[in-house]
C-alpha cells in the first residue's frame, strides 16, 4: 500500500494568460483523485510584460541583456503564485506544490530550459514544500526537457479504462502528443512535440487587435485563406534545415502573414497550424503504432472549433478525435494535475521522463525540492 500525498500543481503555459491550479491526492504511482481545480488570470501588467519580454528573448544572450526586467517579472509571477497557494490554504491543510513557472526560453540543444519563477522566494512566502525545475535534469542528460506529462497521461488512461492504444493530443501554445500502448506498470508509451498549437494564432491576434486569442476560431471563420502565403509557409516549414524534437513558441514567427487583414491572417495561420499538427500526428502514429484510432484532445486549442475541424478534415476518417471532457475530465487542467503528480513522484524519487518521451538516455528523476 503506497502512501498518498496531497499536491497542488501550478501550470502557467505558453499563452502566458494565467495559472491553472489543481489539487490532487495520489500515491505517485497508479492512482489519483482530483480534489479541486481553478484558473487564475494574470494581472494585465504581468500578461503584457511577459509577452513583451518573451518576444525579445530569441537567444540565451538576450536573457542577460534583459536581466533587470526579467528579474522584476519573475518576482511578480512568483508573488502571484504565492497568493494562489494561500487561497487554497483556506480550504485545504498540508500539501506539496508543483511549481512549473513561466517558460521564457527553451533550447535543449544548448541544454537550457529557463522558467520564470523563484522557487526559494515562493517557499519563503508560503512555507510550503516547493518542487520546481522539472526540466533541467532531463536536459542535462541529453533529453529535450519536454513533454513532461506522458507518465500522467498513462495514469489517466489506466484509471479511466481507456481502450488502448490511445493518443493524447495536447494543443497549448505548442502541440504535443502522447501515444500509450499499455497501462501503468509499463514504459510502453511515447511522446513528442509536433509543432505549433495556438502560438501563431495567438501572436497574430495580439499584434493586430485588442484580443488575446481567437475565441472559438471566430476570426478564422470570417477570413479567407491566402493560398499563396500558405503554400510558401508550408514549404519553408517542411524544408527547414534545423528540425527540432521540442519547441519554444519563439521557434515560430507570424511575419509571413504580414499585410493580411486580421481575419485573413487568423484563417491562414489556423490552416497552417492545422496542417502541421495533422501531418506530424499522422506520421508519428504511423511510425510508432499504426493501430491507434482514438485521439483525445486536451489544452486550450481544443476549444478553437475551426482549428479542430481542419485537423479532423486533414485526418479524414482514419482517426476518432474526441474531447477529453467527454470522459469527465476538464481538458484545461490536465497539465496542472500532471505537475501536481510529478511533484509527488519527485518526492518519492520516481522517474518523470523516459527515453521514449524526451530522448533521455534512461528513466530519469527530476525536479528540485525546497523545504525547511
Amino acid at each position: 500500500m503506497h502512501k498518498r500525498y496531497k499536491s497542488l500543481g501550478l501550470m502557467s503555459g505558453t499563452s502566458g494568460d494565467g495559472v491553472d491550479a489543481s489539487i490532487i491526492e495520489s500515491n505517485g504511482v497508479n492512482e489519483y483523485e482530483l480534489i479541486e481545480e481553478k484558473y487564475f488570470e494574470y494581472k494585465p501588467e504581468i500578461y503584457r510584460n511577459f509577452h513583451k519580454l518573451k518576444e525579445n528573448v530569441n537567444k540565451y544572450e538576450d536573457i542577460s541583456k534583459l536581466k533587470t526586467e526579467l528579474s522584476d517579472l519573475e518576482r511578480d509571477i512568483t508573488i502571484f503564485h504565492s497568493k494562489i497557494i494561500k487561497e487554497f490554504e483556506n480550504s485545504h491543510l498540508d500539501f506539496l506544490v508543483g511549481f512549473h513557472g513561466q517558460t521564457i526560453y527553451h533550447n535543449p540543444k544548448e541544454k537550457i530550459s529557463q522558467q520564470l519563477g523563484d522557487g526559494y522566494l515562493l517557499h519563503q512566502l508560503t512555507k510550503k514544500k516547493i518542487i520546481y525545475n522539472f526540466r533541467n535534469n532531463d536536459i542535462s542528460d541529453g533529453g529535450e526537457g519536454a513533454p513532461l506529462t506522458p507518465i500522467f497521461h498513462q495514469l489517466i488512461a489506466t484509471q479511466k479504462n481507456f481502450k488502448l492504444p490511445v493518443c493524447f493530443l495536447n494543443i497549448g501554445g505548442i502541440s504535443n502528443i502522447t501515444l500509450i500502448n499499455e497501462a501503468i506498470g509499463s514504459n510502453n508509451f511515447f511522446s513528442k512535440d509536433i509543432g505549433p498549437g495556438n502560438c501563431l494564432i495567438d501572436s497574430w491576434v495580439r499584434k493586430n487587435s485588442d484580443k488575446k486569442f481567437d475565441k472559438n476560431g471566430e476570426l478564422a471563420s470570417q477570413g479567407k485563406i491566402n493560398e499563396i502565403i500558405l503554400e510558401n509557409a508550408q514549404e519553408l516549414f517542411h524544408n527547414r534545415p534545423n528540425k527540432k524534437l521540442s519547441y519554444d513558441v519563439n521557434d515560430f514567427d507570424v511575419s509571413f502573414a504580414r499585410g493580411l487583414s486580421l481575419e485573413e491572417g487568423a484563417s491562414t495561420l489556423t490552416e497552417f497550424s492545422a496542417d502541421i499538427i495533422s501531418n506530424e500526428l499522422r506520421n508519428y502514429i504511423d511510425r510508432v503504432n499504426n493501430e491507434v484510432k482514438d485521439i483525445l484532445l486536451c489544452g486550450g486549442g481544443r476549444k478553437n472549433k475551426i482549428l479542430i475541424e481542419k485537423i479532423r478534415q486533414n485526418l479524414k476518417s482514419n482517426f476518432n478525435l474526441e474531447d477529453i471532457d467527454n470522459y469527465g475530465l476538464d481538458g484545461d487542467f490536465i497539465e496542472s494535475q500532471a505537475f501536481a503528480f510529478l511533484a509527488i513522484r519527485t518526492v518519492l524519487n520516481l522517474p518523470l521522463t523516459f527515453p521514449n518521451t524526451t530522448g533521455c538516455s534512461k528513466p530519469l528523476i527530476g525536479g528540485e525540492i525546497i523545504y525547511t
